[in-house]
């Protein structure tokens, strides 16, 4: 057995990436759906949801670290200093909070579909300018694929009003979400491979400090007739789309190409249209299906591309020994 955390096959270390990328796209699309049984069945608001999301989450990840076995293998790598780690839920902070400010200025159809749709294309224009990532031309016409499924999707139904401060919002949530990717992905090629664990818990402990006393403001508990069932939901949204798609999306978007993350990541969208039509019962139409369409088009393009990448490539999956040497690679955004 290695004594490296990490695959010696990049093939394989890509394709395991890949998978953790699709689950954790995937949870955070059942977000919604919790969200929404919650605010039915409750007076908790965004900002306090988003809240006990990251002090559940960071409860679940501090019980999981202290039972877990320490590790006898070596590292691959060092781990990132205790400034990078608050760094990264700091960005994780901005994302989510900038997102929830453009839903409440400009409706969670304009305000998804900007931040979405703008996070790809800050991402690709990052990773090419701070890590020589390049898309190519098949990889270019995937993202705009992409971006016009998103977009059909989500305002194909004609809702939402556009309202330039909740797109200023949505703007900076794309920026803080394309930072910590962009960050996942560059500490990733220096070699400096954390505890997805580890990251997770930080960006949420982050989380949890900064929304304390927005949440406080806004009113921290709820007032349920059914209280069981917002605390079941609460500890879903605690467990499986923070601690297990946030250690997923961590961990995967150290290996692969950084604009190919933000793309596979749209999958949320999809994942949340699904849920909505096979068990919240709403509507099934022709702007769903043809933006479910386009979406899941360019995502397994982009899927099937990535491991035949070579490894020499910038931005393409390496040895840990080789990523370290990358010259290219020269700070942290």
């Amino acid at each position: 057995m290695s004594n490296s955390s990490y695959p010696s096959n990049p093939v394989s270390a890509t394709g395991r990436s890949l998978l953790y990328l699709v689950i954790a796209g995937a949870a955070w699309g059942t977000a919604g759906a919790a969200a929404s049984l919650i605010f039915l069945a409750s007076d908790l608001g965004p900002i306090a949801l988003s809240f006990w999301r990251c002090a559940g989450g960071l409860a679940v990840l501090l019980a999981v670290l202290a039972v877990r076995r320490p590790r006898t293998a070596p590292s691959a790598g060092p781990g990132p200093s205790v400034g990078s780690l608050i760094g990264t839920g700091l960005l994780f902070t901005l994302f989510q909070s900038a997102y929830f400010a453009a839903v409440r200025e400009t409706g969670l159809a304009v305000g998804t579909v900007v931040t979405l749709g703008a996070g790809p294309v800050l991402i690709a224009l990052g990773a090419r300018y701070w890590m020589g990532e390049r898309l190519g031309r098949g990889g270019a016409a995937a993202v705009v694929g992409a971006l016009a499924g998103l977009a059909v999707l989500v305002l194909g139904s004609g809702a939402g009003e556009v309202r330039p401060l909740g797109v200023g919002w949505a703007l900076l949530s794309a920026a803080g979400y394309g930072a910590m990717t962009l960050r996942a992905r560059l500490l990733g090629q220096r070699g400096v491979h954390g505890d997805p664990l580890v990251t997770t818990a930080w960006s949420v402990g982050v989380g949890t400090v900064c929304l304390l006393p927005l949440a406080a403001v806004e009113g921290l508990l709820p007032h349920a007739g059914e209280p069981v069932r917002v605390l079941w939901l609460l500890a879903y949204m605690a467990t499986v789309p923070t601690v297990l798609a946030y250690a997923l999306y961590f961990s995967g978007a150290a290996v692969v190409r950084a604009a190919t993350v933000s793309v596979i990541m749209l999958i949320e969208p999809v994942s949340a249209a699904a849920i909505a039509v096979l068990l919240l019962g709403e509507r099934l139409t022709f702007a769903v299906v043809l933006g479910t369409v386009l979406l899941l088009t360019a995502v397994g393009a982009l899927i099937a591309a990535e491991p035949r990448r070579p490894a020499q490539e910038p931005g393409g999956t390496a040895e840990p020994e080789e990523v370290e040497e990358a010259p290219e690679v020269v700070a942290a955004p």
